[in-house]
């Protein structure tokens, strides 16, 4: 076989398989399935300490799409959960001036915003909650909570989970679609990763 028809033969199995991602990310819902997969439960759990994570600010200094869904849940959150601390972790002051903003309390929130990956999240908020009583609720987005969690707890530190309808807001629309796929594709290389170290 020559060197072109292979190549011809390769090309057309490249564009066979674009075509069936494409069906199945736009027309079925395998990306929302994906995203309950490692969200878990889509729960709002009451408690004493609401752990938030934050994503990427964005370049302006405010928040990105994701920290706003996290941002949002934390402030229904607080009003009807019973929380009274709530720790954020993570991106920019963003988040934290957000929940100002919407009446909740300075003194009742923790912010830090050194740590820029997941690990770093945890091993900061287990020394700002050190010696903090109370039920520990963790909040993060549908997509990243499998990891998170289990990185949480790796690390010993007890959590409930509150998973937040991130990637699930994204495939409600077409034009979300492939770039809910793009996260849970991105997300899903980062949860190997943190395997291989011995992280989750």
């Amino acid at each position: 076989m020559s060197i072109l028809r292979k190549t011809g033969r390769g090309l057309n199995h490249l564009l066979a398989a674009i075509g069936l991602i494409t069906v199945l990310v736009m027309f079925t819902p395998v990306v929302s399935w994906w995203a309950l997969a490692y969200a878990g439960p889509i729960e709002q759990p009451k408690g004493d300490v609401l752990i938030l994570l934050s994503a990427a600010a964005d370049d302006n200094g405010g928040i990105s799409y994701s920290s706003y869904w996290r941002a949002r849940q934390a402030l229904f959150a607080w009003q009807t959960g019973g929380f009274n601390k709530i720790v954020i972790s993570g991106g920019g002051p963003g988040i934290l001036n957000f929940l100002i903003a919407e009446g909740i309390p300075r003194e009742a929130i923790i912010a830090e915003w050194r740590t820029t990956s997941t690990r770093e999240n945890a091993i900061e908020t287990a020394r700002l909650i050190q010696g903090m009583p109370g039920k520990k609720v963790l909040l993060t987005s549908d997509f990243h909570m499998f990891r998170a969690l289990r990185v949480f707890r790796k690390l010993g530190i007890e959590v409930t989970p509150m998973a937040v309808p991130d990637v699930l807001h994204s495939t409600e629309h077409w034009n979300g679609r492939f770039s809910a796929f793009e996260t849970m594709l991105v997300e899903s290389a980062k949860i190997v990763g943190y395997a291989v170290r011995g992280w989750i």
